[in-house]
């Protein structure tokens, strides 16, 4: 009888104890999976919540209110716009887009109209190199836990870009983007020309409705309007998205000392909590594994060396036959490398339909199976089995055989 023969026959002939042995580390591989699959989709939801919610940092004139932030017709103070350029020089972990505004009021054909002036994000970007040029001067940390959101080039790249991630990529010092009700108003649509004050610009894009005060607006260059109407290089706001968990943790604290005449404040509350259970349920997958270590480790250990215990007698028969101590070390392994393959497999799978099930339920999000979450469960699941068994195979394999027939 060949090895692998002898395997099967042990674990075919002793089902109960088998599954006995491996329960621990099959119940531990489920808790792991499901608490780590409900987490990583959970943390995507708040990156989708946050991107939704546009900037999660405001960077505020020090007498400004979030009422005058979101006022058609903003006129709380006015802020340096060389702060834009400190945030990048400074290389706070977590900013990953910053977007100064300027709001000024004008008539215009007869309507009161509110202008915002924006800085196109392919002007920010040159900011941003500076940081890369600068960042030997500034060691911060990095890395935040999640990542939000931003999007892309092309993401930008249509004025309607406005609309969704309050950004766009290109805007030339003579071009405008109308909101839906302005457009109305003044029967404008794309290609006309507008004249604000003394300067005639050309519309680029005419935005859909948003149901916001942006569909008031006028959106043209940051230069452009701190020039026509003489605001000396300054906005009223400064609009951060940060990473997730940064956004809600040390990046606002971090803004207020570096920005010490500004006022820093964060819209991200509304998923504060989400956040802090993110980071609970990341915690206790931790503990889980630790456990799926320890306890299973342990009484597959206890359960391995009881079954060394009962068949001494057998082991002996084996070594008197001529099997080698690297034998008997490998049927011990190898049942150890069945079980840690059986008990991942079935925990895994239970753990998946478990998430599936429960996720929308513990987090409010849909689950669909994470290939590597579950991969490396069942890796874990082996690798613990197979050093849970190291001990007592090393033991079987070195008992001497006369001893054993002495046993009744």
């Amino acid at each position: 009888m060949n090895l692998r023969s002898l395997i099967w026959q042990e674990l075919k002939s002793r089902p109960a104890a088998v599954a006995f042995s491996s329960l621990t580390i099959l119940l531990g591989v489920a808790a792991l999976v499901a608490i780590r699959h409900v987490t990583v989709y959970s943390e995507e939801a708040v990156a989708n919540q946050l991107t939704n919610l546009g900037a999660n940092i405001l960077v505020l004139p020090k007498e400004a209110t979030l009422q005058d932030y979101y006022a058609a017709d903003q006129n709380g103070g006015a802020i340096p716009e060389e702060y834009v350029a400190e945030i990048f020089l400074a290389g706070l972990s977590g900013v990953e887009q910053v977007s100064p505004r300027l709001n000024v009021s004008t008539e215009l054909r007869g309507h009161s109209v509110a202008i915002t002036g924006i800085l196109p994000q392919s002007e920010v970007e040159t900011l941003a190199s500076w940081q890369a040029t600068t960042s030997f001067m500034n060691p911060t940390a990095t890395g935040c836990c999640l990542k939000a959101n931003v999007a892309t080039t092309d993401d930008l790249k249509s004025p309607e870009a406005l609309v969704k991630y309050r950004a766009i990529q290109n805007l030339d010092k003579h071009a405008i983007v109308l909101g839906a009700d302005i457009a109305e108003k003044l029967n404008c649509k794309v290609d006309d020309r507008l004249k604000l004050i003394d300067e005639t610009f050309t519309v680029i894009g005419v935005l859909p409705v948003t149901g916001t005060v942006d569909d008031g607006r006028i959106f043209a260059h940051l230069h452009s309007i701190q020039r026509i109407w003489k605001k000396d290089s300054t906005c009223n706001a400064i609009e951060i998205v940060g990473c997730c968990e940064d956004a809600a943790g040390s990046l606002v604290p971090q803004l207020r000392e570096l920005l010490p005449e500004a006022k820093v404040v964060t819209i991200s509350q509304v998923v504060e909590t989400q956040v802090g259970v993110n980071q609970l349920m990341a915690k206790t997958s931790w503990i889980v594994l630790a456990v799926l270590i320890v306890v299973g480790g342990v009484g597959l250990a206890g359960a391995i060396a009881a079954n060394v215990r009962e068949r001494r007698r057998e082991i002996g028969t084996l070594m008197a036959l001529g099997a080698t101590p690297s034998y008997i070390q490998k049927l011990f392994l190898g049942k150890a490398l069945l079980l840690g393959l059986g008990a991942g497999t079935i925990g895994c799978l239970i753990g998946v339909i478990a998430a599936v099930i429960a996720g929308p339920v513990w987090a409010g999000v849909s689950i669909s199976p994470l290939l590597g979450t579950s991969l490396l469960s069942v890796l874990v699941a082996t690798l613990v089995a197979l050093m849970a068994a190291w001990l007592p195979a090393q033991k079987a394999a070195h008992l001497d055989p006369c001893l054993c027939f002495r046993e009744v």
